[in-house]
C-alpha cells in the first residue's frame, strides 16, 4: 500500500472493495494508514505478515495484516474485529 520512504501509495483491487465495504464501520484509508504507523499492538502472522491493529470504537478494533518487503509495505486484508477477542 505504502511505499518506503515516498508518500506514494497503491491500493489493490481486493483492498479498494473491502474498504468500501467496511466504510459504514468507520474503515478509511487514512485509518489503515494510521494503524500501520502508529499502532496499539503489532502481533505476527502466517508467512512472515505482519497483523497491526488499532481502535475503531470502544469495542472495536482494526486489524491490518501486512507484509514488508525494503520497497514498499504491502496490506494483504484488513477486518474489524471485537477488541475483547484480542487482548
Amino acid at each position: 500500500m505504502k511505499k518506503k520512504n515516498t508518500d506514494e501509495e497503491e491500493i489493490t483491487l481486493h483492498l479498494g472493495e473491502k474498504l468500501k465495504r467496511l466504510e459504514k464501520v468507520g474503515v478509511t484509508k487514512k485509518r489503515v494508514l494510521k494503524i500501520i504507523k502508529k499502532q496499539e499492538k503489532a502481533v505476527e502472522g502466517y508467512y512472515g505478515q505482519k497483523i497491526a491493529q488499532g481502535l475503531l470504537s470502544k469495542n472495536l478494533i482494526l486489524r491490518v495484516v501486512d507484509e514488508e518487503s525494503d520497497a514498499e509495505v504491502m496490506v494483504a486484508t484488513v477486518y474489524p474485529g471485537e477488541r475483547r477477542r484480542y487482548k
